[in-house]
């Protein structure tokens, strides 16, 4: 499932296209969305917003084109009248005089007032977005010091959308890894120093892996291996898939477990033995 970063970066390359942009006709794959076809097509797009996973697209008459990726969807752009060949099924054409923005596969789709914006029972109960230029370390301490979250362990709150927006699989062990904590422990479990390193190991990890497309490694250290042959794979992340192998810190094997079905990574001797 595409995180944070990638649905951050899936809105700038449709904002090229499409932002202050008469969107000519709009199309909806999905029969119950089909009504807002004519209400949308004509209409100016005044911005493009992130919101965790979810990606929002305002237009001039205050109506808003809500999108969730989930696990399949995928946003392409694309010169005007000539569609990618995919199997996929096309849910979302927005097209303008010379472009279109389209997306496949993703379901959880809606189009919604001002006032549904406000009250949308996934926008209104998410945590702050990882990505927001407003958010700062002290911030995202406060939500591990909040006593709904204290009792929890890390390696389960960290996937949970109330807490931060924007943090999947991949994002959760980097940044437990970043921070050196170990993801079977607690915010109540935590010393003063443990927190702040989590609250800036969220912000330095979810910024770089959107300004380098997922690469959340040492860059210093993606440089040399990519002189060396490394694949991406293996360059990429710090621990995420690459259980079994040598942590690039202190040689410990890289362990995986599973959570509830979702994979998690860390370095036992990195990130400690929790008490």
């Amino acid at each position: 499932m595409p995180e944070g970063p990638e649905i951050r970066r899936a809105a700038d390359r449709i904002a090229k296209v499409v932002a202050g942009r008469v969107i000519e006709h709009v199309e909806f794959g999905l029969p119950r969305l089909q009504e807002f076809e004519g209400m949308l097509s004509g209409l100016r797009v005044t911005d493009l917003e992130t919101r965790g996973k979810a990606l929002l697209t305002h237009f001039d008459n205050d109506l808003t084109l809500y999108s969730h990726n989930q696990l399949y969807g995928r946003w392409y752009v694309v010169k005007r009248d000539r569609m990618p060949k995919t199997n996929r099924s096309l849910r979302v054409a927005l097209h303008t005089a010379t472009h279109s923005a389209v997306l496949y596969s993703a379901s959880d789709i809606e189009v919604l007032t001002a006032d549904e914006l406000i009250t949308h029972k996934f926008l209104s109960r998410i945590g702050p977005d990882i990505l927001s230029k407003d958010l700062v370390p002290q911030r995202v301490v406060e939500q591990l010091e909040h006593a709904k979250f204290q009792g929890r362990k890390l390696a389960h709150l960290y996937l949970d959308q109330g807490f931060l927006a924007g943090v999947g699989n991949y994002l959760r062990s980097e940044i437990l890894f970043e921070a050196r904590v170990n993801p079977n422990l607690r915010p109540k479990d935590l010393s003063p120093a443990q927190r702040m390193a989590l609250g800036e190991a969220t912000l330095d990890i979810s910024k770089r892996a959107y300004k380098t497309a997922g690469i959340t490694n040492d860059l210093e250290r993606v440089a040399l291996l990519k002189e060396q042959g490394v694949k991406r794979s293996q360059f990429r992340h710090h621990v995420f898939a690459r259980q079994g192998r040598p942590c690039y810190e202190c040689g410990t094997k890289v362990t995986k477990v599973d959570l509830s079905g979702r994979r998690l990574y860390y370095c036992a001797m990195c990130q400690g033995v929790p008490a």
